[in-house]
Parts: C-alpha cells; structure tokens; sequence
C-alpha cells in the first residue's frame, strides 16, 4: 500500500521508517528538502496512485488548517486525509466537513509512542467512519504494535473522537508524569535514603506503580544524576490544558490532571507574584517575617 505522509520531525520520519519496514510504499514531504522525497504538496498528490491515504504529522492549529485546505484542492474523490499531530478535537468536524465537499475521506488518529514507536510500534486511537478506518488499516497495522490489533489500536467513534481520546491521554500522562515527580523529590529530600535512583529503580518490576514513564525517570537519572543539567521550566503541548477544559464542561472533578497543568505554568515564574501576595498578607495580619529577593529577612509589622 502506498501513504502519503506530510512532516517528517521525530515522529513523522520514525513513523515513516517503520511503515516502510512493513513493505509498504511511503511518499514523504517535508519544508526541509534534505529530508523530503517531493518539493510540495502537489508532488506528494502527483506521487500517489489513486486512491491516496495522506497523513499529516504537523504542528495543531494554523499549520494543520492550511494543509487540509490545500490538500482539499489536490485530491480526488475516494482519497482519505488523516490528522495524525496533536490537534484539538474541536477542529476535526470543520476539516471533515471541507474535505467531504470534495468526496474525501477524513480520519482523526490520535498517535502516542513518542521517539519510541518505530520500535515499539504507536498506539493509535482513531475517529471517523468504519469506511475510511477500513481503506487505511493496513497502514495502522504497520504502526501499531505486535500482538492483538485491539491491545494498541482502537476505532474509537465518529470524527472528533480520536483527538479527544488522546486528550485525555496526554492529560493524564500530565498527572502520572508530576507524580513520579513529587516522589522523586520527596525521596532525595530524605538523608535517610542514600540510593534514589536505585528505589525508583527497584520499583520498575513487580510493583503497582511500574510503568514505561517510571523507566524513562530511572534512564534519566542514570545519564544526569540529580537531574543537574535540566532546567525545571516546563512547557505544556496545549492538551492538558483541554483536558482541564473538557472536565469542567462535563463537571468531572479533574483534580490531578488539573494540578499538574497548574505545576507547569508555577515553573515558568522566575518569581510568584501570588506568593509574594501570601507573605505580604502573612506579614500585614501575623507580623511574621518576610523575605527580600535575596532570602534576607526583612522588618515585621507591630501585632495586632
């Protein structure tokens, strides 16, 4: 089977080595022509034999936007377009519906396995119809992992439904990740525990809180003891943030998934205007101590 796959970054081009492992035919188109088998969108269409399968691996948003409506004008009737990049749900239905204008297909794929998955294979959450998902499962074959096609595939529903399955698997990746995080801090806070590494370590087989994140903690570790040449400025992809949305509209109490986003933007700040606020007030009603920006006590208000 031939694909046409568009962005070719650490996922799209390991994505495009394993489904070629596969034997199938992949046309790739990337901005970058060192890394590009086409000039263009066009000559990725003019490349593929009807009826074509084009998969998009770029940034959600503008750039996902524009490719659909240029790839809307290229296509044929019977052609299928997959969003494979970490679009918002929301942004599914408009694409599916500019697309079947033309007679194309459109599936959403939620696409996890990070720089991991062109070995380990990428679990694929899927919208669209049972038509569409039909055409292109030999390629989801080729991505998924070995075994049992429901172990790391699913048609999850209609369009819309694969992006927000991944949603809410990156929001909870967010709440796993931090907490792993807290315990990894609690544990070297302690003189008591003079092997960190080595209990998390030792937490990797038999225990209930083993894990393939658990693992990548430990590898960490294992390249930067004590974690000293990261900083703990961390950004966030936009999908916790959706999550966080979508449990407030349906009013499911979110509150791991929304503390750990709330952690993210608190390591950004250089400085905490509402803790300064804190103390100010502690001081203004306590008269207890405050700080200066460089941890020098400052004077105390008279108690009331």
């Amino acid at each position: 089977m031939q694909l046409g796959l568009v962005g070719l970054g650490k996922m799209g081009d390991n994505m495009r080595a394993r489904v070629k492992a596969a034997g199938h035919d992949v046309v790739g188109y990337d901005p970058r022509p060192e890394v590009s088998d086409v000039a263009d969108l066009a000559g990725l269409v003019e490349a593929l034999e009807a009826p074509r399968v084009v998969w998009l691996m770029v940034p959600h948003g503008e750039v996902t936007r524009n490719s659909v409506t240029e790839l809307a004008g290229l296509l044929e009737p019977g052609d299928v377009v997959i969003d494979g990049g970490n679009s918002r749900f929301t942004d599914d239905q408009p694409h599916a519906e500019l697309l079947a204008v033309k007679g194309i297909g459109y599936l959403d794929c939620g696409v996890s396995g990070g720089v991991w998955g062109r070995d380990n294979g990428y679990a694929l959450m899927v919208g669209g119809s049972k038509d569409d998902v039909a055409k292109v499962m030999p390629i989801f074959d080729a991505l998924r992992p070995e075994g049992p096609r429901e172990n790391g595939f699913v048609h999850v529903g209609p369009v819309g439904a694969g992006h927000y399955a991944k949603m809410v698997h990156n929001g909870i990746e967010y709440g796993l990740m931090h907490a792993y995080a807290e315990g990894y801090e609690l544990l070297d806070a302690e003189p008591l525990i003079e092997d960190v590494t080595g209990t998390l370590r030792a937490w990797t087989q038999g225990t209930v809180v083993r894990s393939w994140l658990l693992d990548l903690l430990v590898r960490a570790l294992d390249e930067d003891p004590g974690l000293s040449e990261i900083s703990d400025y961390t950004t966030d992809s936009g999908e916790g943030r959706w999550t966080v949305e979508e449990a407030i509209r349906h009013s499911v109490p979110a509150n791991v998934i929304s503390a750990a986003l709330f952690a993210r933007f608190a390591s950004r700040q250089e400085t905490s205007p509402a803790l300064k606020a804190v103390s100010a007030l502690r001081n203004q009603f306590g008269g207890h101590a405050m700080r200066d920006g460089s941890g020098a006590s400052v004077g105390e208000t008279s108690k009331h």
